[in-house]
């Protein structure tokens, strides 16, 4: 089904029902059975319409496996442990970790049941596909609650960013939901709600915010922050959270649409491209806080470096070509520099009360 097609059963839906809101909008453009972007799209890489870190380079999904291990040992070395990856995308974070984890702990992979938790049957064969060569048990879920009641070692990258968020906008002194109409031409167009939200949702400042101030809020997002900090306050373990964000609070529109590597309207083709925003990590380092687990965030750029990016760079450049040599510089930069990935990612990691939170300064010495 095109997206042409998605946006016509949106505007008959809204034509029937009234206005829906920003969060009906991402979930039916990004999760619609028929034509929802991760149903139907090929997303990663250069083909696609984004490249993630992994996909930049074997050495983000190395170091993260090098974390994995180091955050094992930080738990007693468990004889049993679910090591999950959610949103996994095409598996290639999953197969540089697991490369890389057989390297340094044999021990390691054999205690791990590894987990895949994906909601999209397209990417699950895809996966399958990219971890086959391991020969190694690997189970798939549709639900982190699934999982096994055990201590748990997880990683998400660009996971939050995909789950729908709520918009608010101030409106004559009260902030009202953000919702998506049509206009007399039958385009969709933003407007405000009839109805003001409790302030109780709002951040404390928002009496001195400027009137069309918009405010985010993601229950979804909080949902599962609140499911992963439970499991491991209840079971032990450690999470490790990769998205583009923010580290504090604040007001701003950051809903946005990616198609082949540029930025769309996000009413002009849904389903087609991607629909995002921007992670609020102050919301979810609080929920992590508040379950009673350790939690502690920095920029992507400075937990590559703490990990060991320039040093794991410089043992697959040597002896390469100057031209391998010099994309391996590129990748450092596109992964670690602040004017790129580095400061716009930000990393959250959330662990048991008994294993210290980030920065890992782990080399990378140790991984050949």
């Amino acid at each position: 089904m095109s997206s042409s097609s998605l946006a016509q059963r949106l505007k008959r839906r809204i034509e029937a029902q009234g206005p829906i809101t920003v969060s009906e909008y991402m979930l039916a453009c990004l999760g619609d059975r028929e034509a929802g972007y991760y149903m139907v799209q090929e997303p990663f890489g250069a083909k696609g319409d984004f490249i993630t870190a992994p996909e930049v380079s074997q050495m983000f999904g190395e170091l993260i496996g090098v974390w994995c291990v180091s955050q094992w040992l930080a738990m007693g070395k468990p004889a049993t442990f679910t090591l999950c990856e959610m949103g996994p995308g095409r598996g290639t974070l999953m197969k540089d970790l697991l490369r890389t984890a057989q390297q340094l702990s044999p021990e390691f992979i054999a205690a791990a049941h590894i987990t895949m938790v994906e909601t999209s049957p397209r990417l699950t064969d895809i996966q399958r596909q990219t971890l086959a060569p391991f020969k190694l048990p690997v189970t798939w879920t549709d639900d982190f609650q699934k999982l096994e009641k055990q201590p748990l070692i997880m990683v998400a990258n660009e996971l939050f960013d995909a789950l729908p968020m709520r918009q608010y906008v101030k409106k004559q002194g009260r902030f009202h939901e953000r919702v998506i109409a049509l206009d007399e031409n039958g385009a969709f167009i933003f407007t405000a709600s009839n109805y003001s939200v409790d302030a109780s949702l709002l951040p404390a400042d928002h009496q001195s915010a400027p009137e069309g101030a918009i405010f985010e809020v993601a229950p979804a997002r909080s949902g599962l922050m609140q499911q992963i900090s439970d499991h491991i306050a209840q079971f032990e373990g450690s999470a490790l959270l990769i998205d583009y964000g923010h580290l504090t609070q604040g007001y701003g529109d950051t809903l946005q649409a990616m198609l082949k590597h540029n930025f769309d309207d996000v009413f002009a083709n849904p389903g087609a491209a991607d629909i995002t925003s921007h992670v609020d990590f102050f919301a979810l380092k609080n929920i992590a806080s508040q379950a009673g687990v350790n939690s502690a965030t920095q920029t992507q750029g400075a937990f590559l470096l703490n990990m060991g990016l320039l040093d794991r760079a410089g043992q697959l450049g040597r002896g390469k070509s100057l031209a391998e040599q010099q994309q391996l510089q590129a990748d450092v930069e596109r992964l670690a520099a602040p004017d790129q990935m580095g400061n716009l990612f930000k990393v959250l990691s959330v662990s048991s009360s008994s294993i210290a939170p980030l920065p890992y300064d782990m080399p990378s010495s140790a991984v050949s």
